[in-house]
Order: structure tokens, then sequence, then C-alpha cells
């Protein structure tokens, strides 16, 4: 135990490399604060993908935030700028001199970012995918069958010795605009509903969410990104006043103070259903693809929903028949949602 406590006295700078997605970052919340709080004398530095980066921008527990831009990574006509970004971000990876590294994203593109900074000690789980483990010099036993959250802290007992009793998702300062503030304050009693979801699987029939918002008793504002507008503008045609669509329309600092302002949250198996878990507030998750225990929302103020099907969780990003959503009726929703102490 003492030379538990030398070490962790030793350890002057640490970083996280977890860039995406926007629940998974979410998940991570609960390793910075514990790192924060067992490495009292160390700076914390975040490498985190652009466009995600307003979930953390002047978080108190972070001393520097490094943002890459690896969706331009993928694409070919930008190798160029690609292979640069990648030369420059390299050099200031090394210049950090980080003593400790903690790949929690598991990919080969992590686990090569994990290697440029030169760092004595890396850590990362031995099951993570493409390979990436062979860039760690301490790999520690995951388990993908239980929740992410408690599947990243993993980490943090390794490196300590100590396993995490208390969880929090320490969040920076929401920091929203002045139209939603205002727009909040007169609404009062509000839910937030989110239809969009990356695969296609995973959502909810955009006509059941528009049934459900009409019988819901508060108005609800509808949130999501550019790709979920068609899902939206069509919930608004058929619910009309009783939703208010803010999609494609709010930045991340707006979306959190939206969730952490809600009366209830509606979700599909998406980013923002982790915010809300996060912040505690009342929330109904729908499921079909996917496998609540890994990836469901953490804590205790939510419910999941989903069609006890067969071949459910499957993982498939598309599906032509998506019994495992079709099969959730709205009166089960609407029931699920009034069960919920609001």
């Amino acid at each position: 135990m003492k030379n538990q406590k030398r070490r962790i006295n030793l350890i002057k700078k640490i970083l996280i490399i977890k860039p995406s997605s926007m629940g998974d970052i979410i998940h991570s919340l609960p390793v910075l604060n514990a790192l924060f709080q067992n490495f009292k004398d160390a700076e914390i530095h975040w490498l985190i993908a652009k466009g995600l980066d307003g979930l953390l921008q002047n978080h108190p527990m972070i001393k520097k935030l490094l943002i890459i831009n690896k969706d331009q990574w993928k694409k070919i006509n930008s190798i160029g700028k690609t292979i640069k970004e990648l030369s420059i971000l390299s050099k200031s990876l090394r210049y950090e001199s980080y003593d400790i590294v903690i790949d929690l994203q598991g990919l080969l593109r992590s686990g090569i970012l994990t290697a440029m900074t030169g760092a004595p000690f890396k850590i990362g789980f031995s099951d993570a995918r493409e390979g990436s483990s062979i860039f760690y010099n301490q790999r520690v036993k995951g388990d993908k069958d239980i929740h992410a959250v408690n599947r990243y802290l993993r980490i943090i007992k390794a490196l300590t010795g100590i396993e995490t009793k208390e969880i929090k998702f320490p969040f920076p300062p929401f920091n929203p605009s002045n139209e939603i503030i205002k727009l909040v304050d007169s609404l009062k009693d509000y839910y937030v509903i989110v239809p969009g979801a990356r695969w296609q699987s995973k959502r909810w029939s955009p006509d059941k969410f528009a049934e459900a918002a009409c019988l819901l008793e508060n108005r609800s504002i509808i949130i999501g990104g550019k790709d979920d507008i068609p899902i939206s503008q069509f919930i608004k045609e058929k619910a009309r006043d009783k939703v208010i669509d803010l999609t494609d329309k709010t930045n991340l600092k707006d979306l959190v103070f939206i969730i952490s302002q809600a009366s209830l949250v509606l979700t599909n198996d998406t980013g923002p259903m982790h915010i809300a878990s996060a912040l505690e507030r009342p929330l109904l998750a729908i499921f079909g693809p996917t496998n609540p225990i890994r990836t469901g929302p953490f804590g205790t103020k939510h419910k999941v929903i989903k069609a006890e099907i067969a071949c459910s969780p499957c993982y498939k990003r598309t599906c032509s028949k998506m019994d495992c959503m079709n099969n959730i009726s709205v009166n089960k929703v609407i029931s699920e949602i009034k069960s919920l102490s609001l």
C-alpha cells in the first residue's frame, strides 16, 4: 500500500484517450472524477474528437483538451492534411511527457495515439478491439457483459488498487445561450424527446413518437442532430403545438442544459440518453437491437422498455423487420412513463 501511494504521488501528468462517441464520453466521466480524486497533484488532459469537445470545454478537472479531427482522417482526399495533423499531434503528445496514458477507446487508432505519447505507463483493456492492446504495457481485463461505466472503472482499480465506491458524472458548467434559457424558463415543466439514433435499427417509429407526444401531459422539446431533421419534422407535423422542434438548433452546452431541466426524457438508445442518465433525470429508454446491461442508462431514475424478441440483442445496424422496435406500443410507453416518479 505504501508503494502504491508513493507511485500515485509521483504521477504529475495523465492523458485520457476517449475521442468519441457522446455516450462513451459520458460513461468515462466517473474515470475522470476518480483520477482527479486519487491523483491530486497531477494534471489531467483529455484527447477528444472535434464536434464533441463542447461536452468537456472549461471542465475544472481537465487542464487541457486535445482536439482531433478524426472524421477527416477517414477521407482519402484529405490524406495530406491528415499526415500533417498526425505529425504535429505526435510531437505535441511527446512534448507533454505524460506519466500515464489511459486508452479507453480501445481501437487501432487510439492504440497508435497511445504509443505516440512515448509515456512510460500505457494502460488499456486486454480485450480491446483491432489489436490495440499491443500498444499497452499494462492490460486490464475488461468484461463486455457488465455496464461500460463499471468496465472503465476497472482501470482505476488497476492504477490505485482501490475500488471506486462513489460513482459521479462531473460535467463542466453548462453555459447555455440566452435564447435557450428564456425558452426553458417560459416552459417550466417540459419533456424531452430524442427520436433519432445513428443506427436505423435503434429508432422507434417517428409516428409512434408523435402519438406519444400528443398523449403526454406536458409539451415536449425534440432534440437531435442534422441527420435527425426529417424524423423531427415528421413528428412536428403530426404533434403540432405539443412539441417544440430544436433539432440541429442547439450546441452541446444548450443540449445538456435542456436535458438537465427536463421533467422527463423519452429516448432511443443514443447519446443524449446517457446525458439524461448521468444528470439523474427521469428517463424512459427504448431498446431493441442493443443490450441495456452493457450500454443502457446508468443509475436508478430510469426505466428501459424492450420487446422480448428471441433475436434481440443482435447488434445489427439495419434490419428489414424491426420486430424488436415495432412490437413496442405507444400505450406501453405511456404506461411506463406514468409509472415513473416524476
